[in-house]
């Protein structure tokens, strides 16, 4: 079977796209290959259809819990076995899925970086027969990256287990410093890029200078028809706007991290199906959804960095028809974001202060903990000590950076259950009651594949379907489980903290420079770089991007606003220059009233009278008494 034959029989799919084949060829050579894609090109079918065509299976690391199990959920759905690992799962999960792994019964692992950590997972994995390790988001493991995550660093320990099983990074953004770093890090035996041009020539690039963005929002949005994205910083501004655009006449709806599943998906399909016009949204939105038709990507806030800009500004026009990115700036944005620099680096003191009190707030005594995962309630976190959120973030981010530990936010953990018993058993439950009958009896028939392994579930489905209360569920899966009957773990969100190393004393935590002094001044020159592009208005939007990102030689794209505005004055100047050639020619052959030139001339009226003022003025025409106009000899 071809790489043709796979594409088309599990995906449906007559052809690749640009550089997908180039990548997947490279791969199945054995060779270690980075993909640099920029978002919506496809990159999942770079290595899903190439480890179909292998006789083992791909280990995917990537930071993104949401993305790794809609990739779960959609190889499923095309009859492809995968699952994944990660901090929200409970132990027996998880050593049940690794043992299938080790017997073969998934062509695909998803893991979280930080599970890379773990000697019980090494110690599992080294059983494993895989031929291809995939590393998704790659430009985390790069210091100069924009979202570099430390645990990404022991992806080359893992090469060592498998040193025939090559390599595939990919990442949507990487300027060429990262994408060196990247083949460096992850040890390369040969670079190897394929990079495809980060060019979108059905995207115009726009920024809008306005101090009511309220209102700029409204009228691009009434100007240009079809679905939008709105991206903001806040999750209090995803709801305050959605309700201006609808007040407004505008459809429209909000979206962030902090929604429930059921909320998130709701919102989600009625704006993918276009019931929703409009999703005004943090970050947490996109990741994973293609939707082609998307007119509009509107910045109501600037983003950190032009990586940030590109990926989300990304997510508009991948039908290839005529799309606008659109970012709306103030007179405060650029104090705004270098504000964002200090807050993103809090004193060292105040750092060291954060990580001694996580120890105690988890109840870890000094040289304890190493290895250990721990359910992480933030926000009672900041309230115990009366932390701000935005600067306790920032310190567990620089003490993850440092080695000390993982901070790992919001994890979304679906219910999930999986049935214990034999089918027989289930007809003869002690202690079960006639509303526990009715729950599992609904189970059954919503749900395939409870007896053989946990399956996802969603009570509020069960609930409309069979009219039943959400908590009668709830109560009667807690009852199911205590009696062993089967297995119920309710969906929860919460972050986490890993120790990497045992809990030290405050005064021996090192903040290295790498991982507080270098990552300042990357920042520094990221927000400088993005606010360059936010407020230059003499270079086009493109250029800066594609140079950016390292392109040579590259043509000013003629779509962005800038550009457009060079054509306009290019052509006032020529209709300039017309009118002053006609007047010139007119008087020289006779004297001329005013009212001649308007009359014969095909221009405004204003530019005709303004152009002759004006050379009256400079001496190139002068009245004679009859008040006709004649060339100055």
């Amino acid at each position: 079977m071809s790489i043709h034959d796979v594409l088309q029989k599990y995906w449906g799919y007559p052809e690749f796209r640009d550089l997908q084949e180039d990548i997947i060829n490279s791969v199945l050579e054995g060779r270690d290959t980075l993909g640099l894609m920029p978002t919506g090109g496809g990159k999942s079918i770079t290595f899903q259809v190439p480890t179909m065509m292998l006789d083992g299976m791909a280990l995917v690391v990537t930071p993104i819990i949401s993305l790794m199990k809609d990739q779960v959920d959609n190889l499923i759905k095309r009859k492809i076995k995968a699952t994944f690992l990660h901090s929200g799962l409970t132990l027996a999960e998880r050593r049940k899925a690794e043992d299938k792994c080790i017997y073969g019964a998934y062509k695909f692992l998803y893991v979280s970086p930080e599970r890379l950590s773990s000697d019980a997972f090494i110690d599992k994995l080294r059983f494993m027969n895989v031929r291809l390790i995939v590393v998704d988001e790659a430009h985390c493991i790069s210091q100069w990256g924009y979202d570099f995550r430390p645990s990404y660093l022991r992806i080359s320990a893992i090469r060592r287990l498998f040193p025939d099983a090559p390599v595939l990074a990919l990442t949507a953004t990487a300027t060429p410093d990262v994408v060196s770093d990247i083949m460096q890090k992850l040890e390369f035996k040969a670079q190897n890029v394929y990079a495809k041009s980060f060019e979108r020539k059905n995207i115009s690039y726009v920024v809008r200078q306005c101090e009511d963005k309220y209102a700029e929002l409204v009228h691009v949005l009434k100007r240009v028809p079809g679905s939008s994205i709105v991206y903001v910083r806040s999750r209090k501004k995803t709801k305050l706007i959605a309700d201006e655009l609808n007040f407004n006449g505008i459809s429209a709806d909000y979206y962030h991290a902090g929604l429930d599943n059921e909320d998130k998906n709701d919102k989600q399909n009625k704006w993918k199906t276009g019931e929703t016009r409009v999703i005004v949204a943090t970050n947490a939105f996109g990741m994973g959804i293609d939707k082609p038709d998307v007119r509009t990507v509107i910045h109501a806030d600037v983003p950190n960095s032009l990586e940030e800009y590109y990926q989300e500004a990304g997510r508009a026009g991948r039908d290839r028809r005529r799309a606008f990115a659109v970012l709306l700036v103030s007179d405060v944005d650029s104090r705004t974001l270098r504000r964002r620099i200090s807050e993103s680096f809090p004193d060292k003191y105040f750092i060291r202060n954060v990580y001694e009190r996580v120890g105690n707030f988890l109840d870890i005594a000094v040289g304890e903990g190493y290895n250990n995962v721990y359910d992480f309630n933030f926000d009672l976190f900041c309230k115990t000590f009366n932390y701000q959120l935005l600067p306790a973030s920032n310190a567990l981010k620089i003490l993850t950076r440092s080695g000390y530990l993982e901070f790992i936010e919001e994890i979304d953990t679906q219910s999930r259950v999986m049935i214990l018993v034999d089918k027989g058993e289930l007809y003869h439950i002690p202690g079960s009651n006639p509303d526990i009958d009715k729950v599992l009896q609904a189970l059954l028939r919503t749900y395939t594949g409870l007896f053989s392994d946990y399956v996802f579930i969603n009570e509020a489905v069960i609930a409309r379907r069979y009219g039943l209360s959400q908590e009668l569920i709830y109560k009667s899966l807690l009852q199911l489980t205590k009696l062993h009957i089967l297995h119920y773990v309710p969906q929860k969100r919460t972050p986490y903290i890993i120790y990497t190393t045992s809990r030290e004393e405050p005064k021996y935590v090192v903040i290295p420079r790498s991982a507080y002094e270098d990552r300042m001044a990357i920042m520094e020159h990221r927000i400088n770089k993005m606010i360059e592009y936010a407020y230059s208005d003499s270079k086009c939007r493109e250029t800066m991007l594609r140079t950016y990102f390292g392109e040579k030689e590259v043509q000013d794209c003629g779509n962005c606003d800038v550009c457009i505005n060079k054509k306009k004055n290019a052509a006032n100047i020529a209709s300039v220059d017309d009118i002053i050639a006609g007047i010139q020619y007119m008087v020289s052959l006779k004297p001329r009233s005013i009212y001649e030139f308007i009359d014969t001339l095909s221009f405004n009226r204003e530019e005709i009278i303004n152009i002759v003022t004006r050379m009256v003025d400079d001496g190139h025409l002068k009245f004679s008494p009859e008040d006709q106009l004649y060339s100055k000899p």
